[in-house]
């Protein structure tokens, strides 16, 4: 299953936000420096799709990106 994922980094509270099935809108406290921004992301969407393998799939440098969810 691919996701599609609008991040914003260096807010102030984190956040998720559900727009539809395949779309969420993700709020992170970590800077994009250094792919700490990223990691948060990937440790947020395992919380939210347990025993899955989840993966950036496109827009590592960008706040669009599209993630790939797999059953483990």
């Amino acid at each position: 299953m691919y996701i599609k994922v609008k991040m914003k980094p260096a807010s102030k509270k984190e956040m998720v936000e559900k727009v539809s099935n395949d779309h969420y809108n993700v709020s992170v406290k970590e800077k994009a420096e250094d792919n700490r921004a990223n990691d948060k992301l990937l440790e947020i969407m395992h919380k939210i799709f347990p025993n899955s393998i989840i993966r950036i799939i496109s827009g590592h440098h960008s706040p669009s990106k599209i993630l790939s969810i797999e059953e483990k």
